[in-house]
């Protein structure tokens, strides 16, 4: 099933897909207002399973689309979580997966205007694969950590360089408003099953600039979740965007910036196409 979120006529709201057009979650199930809140419900996403039989009410394209965990707690990110982005930084390898964090109003979903800031022309794409916590715990082992994903999505985090490169923290670079996007929906994870052989593509005006395959991942998805509860216990609607791999714009000669006009991509097997245009910071 893939799960939306999304306003109509200003008025936010939630559903499944169903080819091209949304039914409605709300319509069926007053009782939970977003996507998150359907993660949190001790029924969790089994009460909802009948809406991709049910007849579908709304054009996808009659909609914005927000991110499909439009409220999510926290967005955990992993840095350098791909051999070949960590041989274009220069980095050595580390024992630990490197983790930072993203705000809700740094992401947009499918469709909306990335912001490149008018401080900075060093305005990066990451493509990324997104996991979406479904049942919470902490101290979540490494075999079972596969059982508390609810889906999965694509991701770009975004990334303003030289905010990123003014410390060694990495959250100024990574937090510019609008500056990253998640989407156009997460699929659940029955849809999915393995998730660690997925084909990964990123391109900018068309042209491909990152291609790898999840399974070349340091840190597996079941080894960060093993490693984030260990730290804090995971809910519901967590999102954990698992690393982006080589090909960045800093890193290519010449450097490649996202800039107004161009549009952005994101495209992961099983998933779909995460698209967004780039415009200028007012």
């Amino acid at each position: 099933m893939r799960l939306v979120s999304y306003t109509r006529a200003g008025e936010p709201s939630w559903g499944a897909v169903v080819g091209s057009n949304i039914v409605d979650g709300p319509t069926h199930h007053g009782e939970f207002p977003t996507v998150r809140s359907v993660l949190e419900a001790e029924s969790g996403l089994e009460s909802i399973a009948h809406l991709a039989g049910e007849s579908p009410t709304t054009p996808l394209d009659e909609v914005a689309l927000l991110p499909p965990i439009a409220d999510p707690g926290r967005i955990f990110c992993v840095g350098i979580n791909y051999k070949d982005h960590m041989a274009e930084t220069g980095r050595q390898p580390t024992d630990r997966p490197t983790i930072f964090s993203r705000f809700p109003a740094a992401q947009v979903g499918a469709g909306d205007a990335l912001v490149a800031p008018k401080v900075s022309h060093t305005f990066d794409y990451e493509g990324e694969l997104a996991v979406i916590i479904g049942q919470g715990g902490r101290h979540i082992g490494a075999d079972e950590a596969l059982g508390h994903v609810a889906g999965y999505s694509c991701f770009n985090d975004g990334s303003v360089r030289e905010f990123q490169r003014h410390t060694s923290q990495f959250l100024p670079g990574k937090n510019f408003d609008r500056s990253g996007s998640f989407g156009p929906w997460m699929v659940t994870a029955d849809e999915i099953g393995d998730p660690t052989d997925l084909s990964l593509e990123t391109r900018l005006n068309g042209e491909t600039l990152q291609s790898t395959t999840t399974a070349l991942l340091i840190f597996a998805i079941p080894e960060l979740i093993e490693y984030l509860s260990t730290f804090t216990a995971l809910v519901p609607g967590d999102v954990i965007a698992t690393g982006t791999p080589g090909g960045v714009g800093s890193r290519r000669d010449p450097q490649v910036w996202m800039k107004p006009g161009d549009i952005v991509e994101v495209e992961i097997s099983g998933i779909g196409v995460l698209s967004n245009p780039i415009i200028a910071e007012a």
